[in-house]
Protein backbone atom coordinates (compact mmCIF):
# COMPACT_ATOMS: atom_id res chain seq x y z
CA UNK A 1 0.00 0.00 0.00
CA UNK A 2 1.10 3.44 -0.83
CA UNK A 3 -0.07 6.17 1.48
CA UNK A 4 -3.43 7.28 -0.14
CA UNK A 5 -3.37 5.14 -3.80
CA UNK A 6 -6.00 2.83 -3.10
CA UNK A 7 -8.70 0.86 -4.49
CA UNK A 8 -11.25 3.74 -3.38
CA UNK A 9 -9.76 7.04 -4.24
CA UNK A 10 -8.72 5.57 -7.75
CA UNK A 11 -12.82 4.28 -8.34
CA UNK A 12 -13.74 7.91 -7.21
CA UNK A 13 -11.68 9.48 -9.92
CA UNK A 14 -9.06 11.47 -7.78
CA UNK A 15 -6.17 10.06 -9.95
CA UNK A 16 -8.15 11.33 -13.00
CA UNK A 17 -6.81 14.54 -14.98
CA UNK A 18 -8.71 17.63 -14.19
CA UNK A 19 -11.07 18.49 -17.00
CA UNK A 20 -9.63 21.76 -19.26
CA UNK A 21 -11.08 24.34 -18.49
CA UNK A 22 -13.97 25.69 -21.06
CA UNK A 23 -14.47 29.49 -21.22
CA UNK A 24 -16.93 31.52 -23.49
CA UNK A 25 -14.66 33.99 -24.59
CA UNK A 26 -17.33 36.29 -26.67
CA UNK A 27 -19.22 36.54 -23.64
CA UNK A 28 -16.16 37.60 -21.22
CA UNK A 29 -14.64 40.15 -23.58
CA UNK A 30 -18.01 41.71 -24.15
CA UNK A 31 -18.07 42.27 -20.70
CA UNK A 32 -14.62 43.50 -20.86
CA UNK A 33 -15.23 45.63 -22.93
CA UNK A 34 -18.56 46.89 -21.45
CA UNK A 35 -16.54 47.28 -18.64
CA UNK A 36 -13.79 49.28 -20.20
CA UNK A 37 -16.91 51.58 -21.33
CA UNK A 38 -18.15 52.10 -17.88
CA UNK A 39 -14.40 52.95 -16.21
CA UNK A 40 -14.16 55.62 -18.67
CA UNK A 41 -17.76 57.04 -18.08
CA UNK A 42 -16.81 56.58 -14.14
CA UNK A 43 -13.30 58.94 -14.52
CA UNK A 44 -15.33 61.20 -16.61
CA UNK A 45 -18.26 61.60 -14.28
CA UNK A 46 -15.47 61.78 -11.81
CA UNK A 47 -13.69 64.82 -12.95
CA UNK A 48 -17.15 66.75 -13.78
CA UNK A 49 -18.38 66.26 -10.41
CA UNK A 50 -15.09 67.04 -8.98
CA UNK A 51 -14.47 69.99 -10.69
CA UNK A 52 -18.02 71.56 -10.79
CA UNK A 53 -19.55 70.61 -7.37
CA UNK A 54 -16.44 70.49 -5.17
CA UNK A 55 -14.97 73.31 -7.04
CA UNK A 56 -11.28 71.59 -7.03
CA UNK A 57 -8.91 72.45 -9.58
CA UNK A 58 -8.47 68.71 -10.66
CA UNK A 59 -7.17 67.69 -14.30
CA UNK A 60 -6.71 71.38 -14.83
CA UNK A 61 -7.03 74.84 -14.26
CA UNK A 62 -10.54 76.25 -13.50
CA UNK A 63 -10.13 77.72 -17.01
CA UNK A 64 -10.11 74.84 -18.57
CA UNK A 65 -14.11 74.45 -18.01
CA UNK A 66 -16.46 71.53 -16.41
CA UNK A 67 -14.47 69.01 -18.32
CA UNK A 68 -10.80 69.76 -17.44
CA UNK A 69 -7.93 69.59 -20.02
CA UNK A 70 -6.11 66.69 -21.83
CA UNK A 71 -5.65 64.62 -18.76
CA UNK A 72 -9.12 64.09 -18.10
CA UNK A 73 -8.82 61.93 -21.57
CA UNK A 74 -5.75 60.47 -20.47
CA UNK A 75 -7.48 59.03 -17.60
CA UNK A 76 -10.44 57.81 -19.29
CA UNK A 77 -8.51 56.16 -21.84
CA UNK A 78 -6.20 54.38 -18.75
CA UNK A 79 -9.50 53.57 -17.24
CA UNK A 80 -10.66 51.75 -20.36
CA UNK A 81 -6.80 49.87 -20.67
CA UNK A 82 -7.48 49.08 -17.38
CA UNK A 83 -10.44 47.13 -17.68
CA UNK A 84 -9.17 45.30 -20.84
CA UNK A 85 -5.91 44.14 -18.89
CA UNK A 86 -8.21 42.87 -15.78
CA UNK A 87 -10.29 41.04 -18.53
CA UNK A 88 -6.89 39.55 -20.22
CA UNK A 89 -5.65 39.03 -16.80
CA UNK A 90 -8.98 37.02 -16.20
CA UNK A 91 -9.08 35.14 -19.28
CA UNK A 92 -5.20 33.81 -18.23
CA UNK A 93 -6.58 33.00 -15.00
CA UNK A 94 -9.93 31.01 -16.07
CA UNK A 95 -7.30 29.11 -18.40
CA UNK A 96 -5.03 27.40 -15.57
CA UNK A 97 -5.30 28.95 -11.83
CA UNK A 98 -6.73 26.81 -9.21
CA UNK A 99 -9.10 29.68 -8.00
CA UNK A 100 -8.87 32.30 -10.83
CA UNK A 101 -11.52 35.10 -9.41
CA UNK A 102 -10.20 34.57 -6.42
CA UNK A 103 -6.99 35.50 -7.26
CA UNK A 104 -8.55 38.29 -9.92
CA UNK A 105 -10.02 39.83 -6.78
CA UNK A 106 -6.91 39.89 -5.20
CA UNK A 107 -5.17 41.05 -7.91
CA UNK A 108 -7.52 44.05 -8.62
CA UNK A 109 -8.08 44.78 -5.35
CA UNK A 110 -4.08 45.38 -4.46
CA UNK A 111 -3.91 47.05 -7.52
CA UNK A 112 -6.89 49.45 -6.85
CA UNK A 113 -5.10 50.07 -3.76
CA UNK A 114 -2.20 51.03 -5.26
CA UNK A 115 -4.02 53.58 -7.77
CA UNK A 116 -5.55 55.17 -5.02
CA UNK A 117 -2.67 55.54 -2.45
CA UNK A 118 -0.14 57.37 -5.40
CA UNK A 119 -1.95 60.53 -5.63
CA UNK A 120 -1.24 61.63 -2.23
CA UNK A 121 2.75 60.49 -2.94
CA UNK A 122 2.26 63.23 -6.45
CA UNK A 123 3.28 66.28 -4.25
CA UNK A 124 -0.97 67.76 -5.30
CA UNK A 125 -2.88 69.48 -3.07
CA UNK A 126 -4.45 67.61 -0.43
CA UNK A 127 -7.93 68.44 -2.66
CA UNK A 128 -6.66 66.93 -5.46
CA UNK A 129 -5.03 63.88 -4.41
CA UNK A 130 -8.31 63.16 -2.65
CA UNK A 131 -10.64 63.74 -5.65
CA UNK A 132 -8.29 61.71 -7.33
CA UNK A 133 -7.90 58.97 -5.06
CA UNK A 134 -11.74 58.48 -4.65
CA UNK A 135 -11.93 58.81 -8.59
CA UNK A 136 -9.46 55.87 -8.76
CA UNK A 137 -10.76 53.80 -5.99
CA UNK A 138 -14.50 54.08 -7.58
CA UNK A 139 -12.97 52.97 -10.82
CA UNK A 140 -11.47 49.84 -9.30
CA UNK A 141 -14.25 49.16 -7.81
CA UNK A 142 -16.20 49.03 -10.87
CA UNK A 143 -13.34 47.20 -13.01
CA UNK A 144 -13.41 44.41 -10.39
CA UNK A 145 -16.93 44.00 -9.60
CA UNK A 146 -17.90 43.96 -13.48
CA UNK A 147 -15.00 41.65 -14.89
CA UNK A 148 -15.18 39.33 -11.94
CA UNK A 149 -18.78 38.76 -12.81
CA UNK A 150 -18.41 38.55 -16.37
CA UNK A 151 -15.57 36.23 -15.97
CA UNK A 152 -17.64 34.22 -13.40
CA UNK A 153 -20.66 34.10 -15.90
CA UNK A 154 -17.99 33.33 -18.91
CA UNK A 155 -17.29 29.77 -17.51
CA UNK A 156 -20.40 29.20 -15.24
CA UNK A 157 -22.53 29.47 -18.68
CA UNK A 158 -20.36 26.69 -21.01
CA UNK A 159 -20.28 24.38 -17.73
CA UNK A 160 -23.96 24.28 -17.96
CA UNK A 161 -24.12 24.19 -21.45
CA UNK A 162 -21.76 21.07 -21.48
CA UNK A 163 -23.79 19.15 -18.63
CA UNK A 164 -27.23 19.44 -21.16
CA UNK A 165 -25.33 18.09 -24.56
Amino acid sequence: MHGYEDETIRQEGWDAPAPRPRIDAARLWSGGVATAVVAALIALVGVLVVRAVFQVAFSGSREAGAVGDSSTVVLCVLAAVAALAATGLAHLLLLGAPRPLAYLGWIIGLVTTIAAVLPFLSGRPLPEALAQAIIHLVIGMAIGSLVTGAAAVASRDVRRFDATH
